[in-house]
């Protein structure tokens, strides 16, 4: 593996934490929290994981420019923009979230979890949209 397989590196553990996010809330809907417990850590090792994996690649491969069309700019910028944007918004959100639930603070936990859960949700499956656009689709 080079640096260069990262990048799918990268969009799968945002696709794999997606996919452990939506199973751990469907656990705790049908009232299993350990199940729950197992799939939020495992989401959020997935996610550390992710982001070593993501500051190695661009700390030896820098900025990747988009290469699409001219009309697909203002929506891989949107998309890119919201992404970053809530990506720096959920580290606290989700260390704080994790860190209720841990300490067991059920009530506190609920009152941020709802909060914390679309947005990890959004930045996951956003940030497989940008690598589709970048790396799949516009190249």
């Amino acid at each position: 593996m080079s640096i260069n397989d990262l990048p799918i590196v990268n969009a799968t553990l945002n696709g794999l934490c997606a996919v452990l996010l939506l199973t751990g809330r469907t656990y705790i809907k049908k009232k299993n929290r350990i199940a729950h417990r197992r799939f939020m850590i495992a989401a959020f090792s997935v996610s550390v994981i992710f982001l070593i994996s993501y500051i190695t690649y661009h700390s030896f491969h820098g900025v990747t420019k988009f290469q699409g069309p001219e009309w697909a700019r203002w929506l891989y910028f949107s998309i890119l923009g919201s992404h970053t944007i809530l990506a720096v918004v959920i580290v606290p959100l989700v260390i704080i979230t994790l860190s209720r639930g841990l300490r067991e603070r059920f009530d506190k936990h609920r009152r941020i979890a709802r909060w914390t859960y679309p947005i990890w949700m959004y930045v996951s499956v956003t940030g497989v949209i940008v690598y589709l656009m970048l790396y799949q689709i516009f190249v």
